[in-house]
């Protein structure tokens, strides 16, 4: 963590230390907090920026971009109230995708899909991405454009980069910011986006703008901000190919699996060749076989009781960009909605409470002492402790699906 406990006289050290003068401060004057708390957070902030530009010079960042990027910077608590809440946010997948799928969404993705078929059918030529994923991620970033967020992004990577919870990948992500402004792409104005700092129509964070924005109207800018979604979508079009995408291959595929089937076996990274599937009884929900499309996984979202998707590698491609399985699946089941198809056959036991940070924490801890190690109590369920939940079943003799539940917990207590 940076020191919190920073003074008033501390940060003016610090400013003095990296060669700041009175003609040219890089930040800005304290504000008139209305508690000493704010005061000295304020300070610690400053104090910070002063040392961070003096890395940011040695990197290459000219001290001109610094002294405009970092003016009026003051520390941002609405920043870091909103960080805090996502650890705590339980969201089930139901009804994240009852938002992230909904009717409305689905009938403006077609409508996009229509008016813009020029330039999706360009898209997808240059990229071999189709354009209906497209078209699905930058709805399920900014409701196709209309929300893109006008949060300024240096105030809110600086307070979270001092804040020091994730310190490291908001620094850099800081600095990536200052070489977009360096190199003429935008100003510090007009350098917006959401308060952890993803930018325009399909919210790509700095470093990432860096690595795959793309020129795509040949105007000599990469504009992902302004109204015109074509770089943007172009951006995100070169990320995925990045990333591995395969032409021609769904995401996934809803399927049943039949009575009696080794629940062990499903989870992200156990692939598995398409036979084997099929002479363990995968089959679609209509009694058919599933596509042949290769190495695939069958991945239980809300466990035995939900329902049940072989995956391919496109969906780890679409984790590339986000690795919430919830997203993956939204995006996925958009763009096949947006191109006529059907809903989920099986429903979501949305009558299960799903256990808070803390309940989770509590599980891990309780499987790692019973000698199914975790490999840490961070309260986020990945593959380690859905591991360790699915060999604790096995030894239990209960159906194996890694899912955490209430019951479970009850159980180790």
């Amino acid at each position: 963590m940076h020191p919190f406990s920073a003074t008033l006289a501390a940060a003016t050290l610090g400013l003095a230390a990296c060669g700041a003068t009175a003609q040219t401060p890089i930040g800005g004057p304290m504000p008139n907090a209305p508690t000493a708390a704010g005061i000295t957070l304020d300070a610690g902030l400053q104090s910070w920026i002063a040392a961070f530009s003096r890395r940011a010079e040695a990197a290459g960042i000219r001290r001109e971009t610094l002294v405009s990027a970092f003016r009026g910077v003051h520390y941002d608590a609405t920043v870091i109230g909103r960080d805090r809440r996502q650890n705590e946010f339980d969201q089930p997948i139901w009804d994240y995708l009852d938002t992230a799928v909904s009717a409305t969404r689905i009938k403006t993705g077609q409508t996009e899909l229509a008016e813009r078929k020029r330039l999706f059918d360009a898209l997808e030529a240059r990229y071999g991405v189709e354009r209906e994923i497209l078209a699905a991620i930058w709805g399920m970033e900014t409701n196709f454009g209309r929300q893109r967020g006008g949060a300024p992004i240096i105030p809110a990577l600086a307070t979270l980069a001092f804040d020091g919870r994730r310190g490291d990948f908001f620094e850099a992500e800081l600095l990536a910011a200052l070489k977009i402004i360096d190199a003429g792409e935008v100003d510090a104005a007009h350098l917006v986006g959401s308060w952890a700092g993803a930018m325009g129509h399909t919210q790509f964070i700095p470093t990432s703008y860096l690595a795959y924005a793309q020129d795509f109207t040949g105007d000599g800018k990469r504009d992902i901000w302004g109204d015109n979604p074509a770089d943007a979508l172009a951006s995100t079009a070169a990320y995925l190919a990045r990333a591995g995408w395969v032409k021609g291959q769904p995401w996934g595929v809803e399927v049943v699996l039949p009575e009696g089937f080794p629940y062990a076996a499903t989870g992200k990274n156990a692939r598995r060749a398409h036979a084997d599937w099929l002479a363990m009884g995968v089959r679609l929900p209509g009694g058919g076989l599933p596509p042949d499309h290769g190495i695939a996984s069958v991945l239980l979202p809300a466990g035995a009781r939900g329902p049940a998707y072989l995956i391919y590698a496109n969906f780890f491609a679409i984790a590339a960009y986000n690795t919430a399985d919830a997203y993956v699946i939204g995006t996925g089941h958009l763009a096949d909605r947006m191109t006529g198809g059907g809903a989920f056959t099986t429903g979501w036991p949305r009558g299960t409470r799903l256990l808070n940070l803390a309940e989770r924490v509590e599980l891990q801890t309780r499987l790692t002492a019973a000698g199914f190690d975790t490999k840490g109590a961070d309260g986020k369920v990945g593959p380690n402790t859905t591991a360790a939940i699915s060999a604790f079943q096995r030894a239990r003799g209960m159906l194996a699906d890694g899912y955490p539940t209430e019951d479970l917990l009850k159980l180790l207590r």
